[in-house]
């Protein structure tokens, strides 16, 4: 069995990794970089010759593991993508409003190769996925690579994956979360008779507080709010329509239940709404907390979003005092709901911005995160200077592991060899030093950009 890492860097991006026994060619995710434009935003799928992969296999609908998705399959027409159906919906919604994106990029932008793929050809794709239940396994077609998928705990649908092959086992991660979240249950991952382990490295460079608890954190975001609350302000949450705003919309609801936040009306819109719908949807046929509990209907908080369009743009919100605004995109991305919010939202001292997920660095999120009071901040090229008056705070709610849970896990597995992937460098150096002291008989490699390596 050989591996060949497909993304063009070292780094959390486009995640795209391709398994070869022989003739036997198994691609596992195909994401688009979120920083990257056109192309070059694009796994290399070079060593992977025209139709010539058995399967693709899909660990959950982020869009850095599934943005590629439909030029992969353009390359590859006749190949079967297997992934959970809860994966499989999203995804459909996700990709969607992908081409929607890249089309305004191309008339904004002057991005001329976008889109880089259209509704139609998404909607014919469809025929080629395959849905697959947790720990029931299957077979790739044409090989005799036996399939598992096992519940990662990151978000709805979201899976690590085992193949079997040649009597040796190989497990991928994919994204992971070992501990609950409100929504999520923690990940449910084997750790028994693996040879090859393949594991994300995101949060390498942080290193949690340790009187953390996630409980105390929830808390810390109540009191923020009703301090925003009683000064006559609203909070802006920017989060993730896919898994975040979700996680967010059920623990406010808990807060509100408790008695720990105020009555106050809760905003949600745009892509977010069509996600939540699906989670909703599989309440009863996921695992998860909660169960029977639907998001849209049960958060009493909830003013009921705006039905609009395929193609209608961002939602353009209201200024309402005393409101809680959980827009996206999380990093305020310019262009997207939060971001166009925030230049409205910013200058008022009353206000309070809670930031509850990653903002890479060079986003506009990142910018608000960091800003000293009444700084000012470009968050869009067509906008002037925003005044940051608002009070800024931030949260650890991440639905990534901590490295500690990551190397915890490791530990008990000590696989022959260990792959370091998706995570920057000094996080994947973090995780090599530990590992060269804790575990003395395992290889561990950091694969680089089509470096094939022999796993067995």
């Amino acid at each position: 069995m050989r591996f060949r890492n497909l993304t063009r860097r070292r780094e959390i991006g486009a995640n795209s990794y391709l398994l070869e026994r022989g003739e036997d060619r198994v691609v596992m995710d195909a994401g688009m970089h979120p920083k990257g434009v056109g192309f070059d935003a694009l796994p290399d799928f070079g060593p992977l010759p025209h139709d010539t992969a058995d399967g693709v296999i899909i660990t959950h609908a982020h869009h850095d593991h599934i943005g590629a998705l439909p030029v992969l399959m353009r390359k590859q027409p006749a190949t079967p993508v297997f992934m959970t159906e809860q994966t499989g919906e999203i995804m459909s919604g996700m990709l969607h409003n992908s081409v929607n994106v890249m089309t305004s990029q191309r008339m904004e932008q002057g991005i001329a190769e976008y889109p880089l793929f259209t509704h139609k050809e998404l909607d014919e794709n469809r025929a080629q996925y395959i849905y697959r239940d947790l720990e029931r396994p299957f077979e790739i077609p044409d090989t005799d690579w036996k399939v598992s998928l096992y519940d990662a705990g990151h978000i709805l649908g979201s899976t690590g994956v085992m193949v079997k092959e040649a009597g040796s086992t190989l497990f991928y991660t994919g994204d992971v979360n070992f501990e609950a979240q409100t929504i999520s249950m923690a990940a449910d991952f084997p750790t028994e008779d693996i040879d090859v382990l393949i594991i994300e490295t995101t949060r390498g460079t942080y290193e949690r507080p340790a009187d953390y608890t996630r409980k105390a954190e929830k808390e810390r975001l109540a009191a923020l709010i009703r301090d925003t609350f009683d000064a006559n302000g609203s909070v802006l949450i920017p989060v993730f329509a896919l898994g975040k705003t979700q996680e967010v919309m059920l623990m406010l609801h808990e807060l509100h239940e408790e008695g720990l936040i105020p009555e106050m009306p809760l905003q949600i819109g745009g892509l977010g709404t069509k996600i939540t719908v699906l989670y909703d949807h599989y309440t009863d046929r996921s695992r998860r907390n909660y169960r029977g509990f639907r998001l849209l209907e049960d958060v009493k908080m909830l003013v009921q979003p705006e039905k609009r369009g395929r193609r209608s743009g961002p939602r353009q919100f209201n200024y309402q005092p005393r409101t809680i605004y959980c827009l996206s995109s999380g990093m305020m991305t310019e262009g997207t709901t939060s971001n166009q919010f925030a230049w409205r939202f910013l200058d008022n001292p009353r206000n309070a911005v809670a930031f509850v997920g990653y903002t890479d660095p060079e986003s506009p999120g990142y910018k608000v995160r960091h800003a000293k009071s009444g700084e000012k901040i470009k968050l869009a090229a067509n906008l002037p200077p925003v005044e940051a008056n608002a009070r800024i705070e931030s949260f650890d709610l991440s639905a990534h592991a901590t490295r500690e849970q990551i190397a915890d896990y490791v530990e008990k597995v000590k696989p022959k060899k260990l792959l370091l992937v998706h995570g920057e460098v000094e996080s994947q150096a973090w995780f090599t030093t530990r590992f060269t002291e804790t575990l003395s008989s395992t290889e561990i490699i950091l694969p680089d950009t089509h470096q094939p390596i022999d796993l067995w």
